[in-house]
């Protein structure tokens, strides 16, 4: 082979190879920092893996939130009607934060089945519904259904109410 061409042979090889290396790395830092969102259903099937950073949506469930006194530790448990999930949260929530309201969780999953969030998000008027929790609750509701309640989902998801 001809010296010259060995040589742009070696350039093109080098240059794919970190080009390669550059996505890769890339990638993997993607993935690192991916949080992808999973309703109670799904974390409580095991779908959500232990210890990643993941989102969490659904409901305050009424009378679960238990705020510890002396800190900034509050409990509390996210429902789609169908499962429940523990939240654990150490700081101050969102002013809009209430039982039977609609909130998106960011933290990881412990090996208890609990939530530790690293930020509590709440929805911010009647109407809203961030998109993942309206559609993990409504796929709850549809598997709960019956046909002879399907008159009575219908009616509520068009009265705006859960």
């Amino acid at each position: 082979m001809n010296p010259r061409r060995r040589q742009r042979l070696i350039i093109i090889v080098v240059l794919v190879a970190l080009a390669g290396i550059a996505i890769g790395l890339t990638l993997y830092s993607l993935r690192a920092n991916m949080n992808l969102f999973y309703s109670p259903t799904r974390i409580s099937a095991g779908e959500a893996s232990v210890g990643r950073s993941l989102r969490a949506g659904g409901v305050v469930r009424d009378d679960s939130v238990q705020r510890d006194q002396q800190t900034l530790d509050v409990t509390f448990t996210v429902t789609d009607f169908e499962e429940d999930v523990p939240v654990h949260y150490r700081g101050i929530l969102p002013d809009l934060f209430r039982e039977g309201q609609g909130v998106v969780i960011v933290g990881t999953l412990d090996e208890r089945g609990w939530i530790e969030a690293s930020e509590v998000l709440a929805k911010h008027d009647e109407n809203y519904m961030p998109p993942e929790v309206d559609g993990a609750l409504k796929a709850a509701e549809a598997r709960r259904a019956t046909p002879s309640d399907t008159a009575a989902v219908a009616e509520r998801r068009t009265s705006g109410t859960p």
